[in-house]
């Protein structure tokens, strides 16, 4: 049995440790599934704030001729938590799976229930940007997008997120270093700026390229020609995408697979 059908062996396995999940989060929670709406919506007040009245960032106009910033963060500020929340929430649940050492299932069951829940999160996310947008009259068939750019982000993270949770259970100091590394990704992400306005060369390097190939931009980019620019990406971007969201999630896979056969005596 490959690990592909093993894993599909275990789906009931999966879609209940998702459902354990769901239900943990907002267990003796008033405001229930609500929540999830609250979070992000908190987070885009801050950085609204912060970035468009302190720092009075200023948005490239929307398809429709408007500009307005929480509609221009949000745009990626959802990606990012996609992408965040897969990966970590990786490592988190291979660390906590002391189950593994009862009972016998494929280690990756975990962090694919996590990254159902993720995905949840952010078709909800994505379903509040694309209703706000057709209330503004911002709407076009570049909305089409939106399921692509879910499956390359999620690809792309639980191929990254599935190798550094092996890897954590072996050095802890992974899960760490990873936080701190989470944390310099976000900034150096153009999610609460617009790339624009990063310097083409800083310290004699061509720093906005730099910063554009990163892939998280590119996916960002993507949702905000989607939903905010109502644009098609460039034929470069979408193969190039493509061809890293599938090689990262291969090479992911296979570091998880050959790494995590003897994983229940580490944890």
């Amino acid at each position: 049995m490959t690990a592909v059908t093993e894993i599909w062996a275990y789906r009931s396995l999966i879609y209940n440790l998702a459902q354990r999940e769901l239900r943990a989060r907002y267990k003796k929670s008033l405001l229930g599934w609500l929540w999830s709406l609250i979070n992000p919506a908190s987070m885009l007040l801050i950085y609204s704030v912060v970035f468009g009245v302190f720092l009075r960032q200023t948005p490239p106009p929307m398809g429709n001729g408007t500009d307005v910033f929480a509609l221009y963060l949000f745009a990626g500020l959802y990606v990012w938590n996609l992408f965040n929340g897969t990966v970590m929430g990786a490592i988190a649940a291979l660390q906590a799976g002391g189950l593994l050492n009862k009972v016998y299932f494929p280690p990756a069951c975990p962090a694919i229930a996590n990254t159902i829940t993720v995905v949840l999160q952010a078709i909800i996310e994505g379903a509040i940007l694309a209703l706000v947008m057709v209330i503004i009259g911002n709407v076009s068939i570049t909305f089409l997008l939106f399921p692509l750019l879910l499956v390359f982000v999620t690809m792309f993270a639980i191929g990254i997120g599935l190798a550094l949770s092996v890897y954590n259970i072996y050095y802890r100091d992974v899960g760490y270093l990873v936080g701190i590394l989470m944390n310099l990704l976000f900034y150096a992400t153009p999610i609460i700026y617009p790339l624009s306005i990063v310097p083409e060369q800083l310290w004699g390097l061509p720093m906005r390229r730099i910063i554009s190939l990163n892939p998280i931009s590119q996916f960002v980019e993507w949702s905000r020609d989607a939903f905010y620019l109502l644009q098609w990406p460039s034929l470069s971007s979408f193969l190039g995408v493509i061809l890293t969201s599938v090689v990262t999630f291969v090479v992911g896979w296979s570091i998880f697979v050959r790494k995590s056969r003897n994983i229940t005596e580490e944890l």
